[in-house]
Parts: C-alpha cells; sequence; structure tokens
C-alpha cells in the first residue's frame, strides 16, 4: 500500500469530522475567546481550514515562506464549509504522490531563516495534518466553554451519549 492510500481516508474522515464541528460553531461567538492569549473562535475555525491549504503547498512547494502568509479571515459559518468543501479536493489531490515525494527535504522560512527542514512526510504529518485534531479539540473546549454540545470526533462525545 502506498502512502498517498493511507492518507486520502483519514484526510476525507478529518474533513468530515472538522465539519461537524464548523456546524456547531454559534455564528454569534466568532469574536469570543476563552482567554486574552487564546484565538478567537473565528481565527481558530479558521486557522484549522488553512491546515487544509498548506497540504497541497507542503506537498506541491518545496518550500514556505512564512514572511508571505497572511491568515484567513472567513467570517460566517457557511463561508467557512464552502471552504472545507473547496480545499478538499484539492488537499486530496495533493497528497496522490510517489511515496519518492514524501522523502523530499521540506523547508519552512521566516525571510533568510530556516525555521524547519525536515522530509516532506514528516513535515505533513506533524506539522500540518496532526494539527488539525489538536486545534479542532481546542475548538471543542471553547464550544463546551459556551455550553454548546461538542460534536463527535473518534468515537461519541459527552454530549452525543
Amino acid at each position: 500500500m502506498t502512502i498517498h492510500e493511507l492518507l486520502v481516508p483519514e484526510l476525507e474522515e478529518e474533513a468530515n469530522i472538522t465539519e461537524t464541528f464548523l456546524q456547531a460553531l454559534p455564528a454569534d461567538k466568532f469574536a469570543w475567546k476563552p482567554h486574552e492569549k487564546s484565538m478567537t473562535m473565528g481565527q481558530l475555525a479558521n486557522h484549522i481550514l488553512e491546515l487544509f491549504d498548506w497540504i497541497p503547498i507542503t506537498m506541491n512547494q518545496d518550500e514556505f515562506q512564512l514572511a508571505d502568509y497572511q491568515p484567513s479571515q472567513l467570517d460566517t459559518l457557511q463561508a467557512l464549509i464552502d471552504q472545507l468543501h473547496a480545499l478538499l479536493p484539492i488537499a486530496l489531490a495533493a497528497v496522490r504522490k510517489d511515496d519518492a515525494v514524501y522523502q523530499e527535504m521540506w523547508t519552512l522560512k521566516n525571510h533568510d531563516t530556516v525555521m524547519m527542514q525536515m522530509p516532506r512526510y514528516n513535515m505533513l504529518r506533524s506539522g500540518v495534518m496532526n494539527q488539525v485534531p489538536h486545534h479542532r479539540a481546542q475548538l471543542g473546549v471553547y464550544l463546551r466553554l459556551l455550553d454548546v454540545p461538542v460534536p463527535a470526533s473518534y468515537g461519541p462525545s459527552a454530549d452525543m451519549q
């Protein structure tokens, strides 16, 4: 089995779970945050979606210039869901590469400073795909603090039982 044959169903599952979390967001709470150091709910939801956009960046570019990065600022629930639906097929196409591509070095830079350099597979897993459930779990905490039922992730949540 190839690497992409393993990643495609995982990525599809993560997108489906992410959509259920986005659908749970209260539209009037996008500016809410649990702590002054935290992102707002809208910023966190946008960041989760950006990770789906970083998949083709990781797979189709040899490096990414952080200095050029502009965070996503979608401000409606429908815009977030539409963006997820637009990004998923692009991300799925991007991971459909030969295994040899996953071994190539990938670099994250901030101007001339190399911040990270590792094989593309490692960046895709640790720097991108593993960040989706991490930040989605943060979003689950936001929902819990707002007394909004938390959707199921990899099994039922306490609110779904």
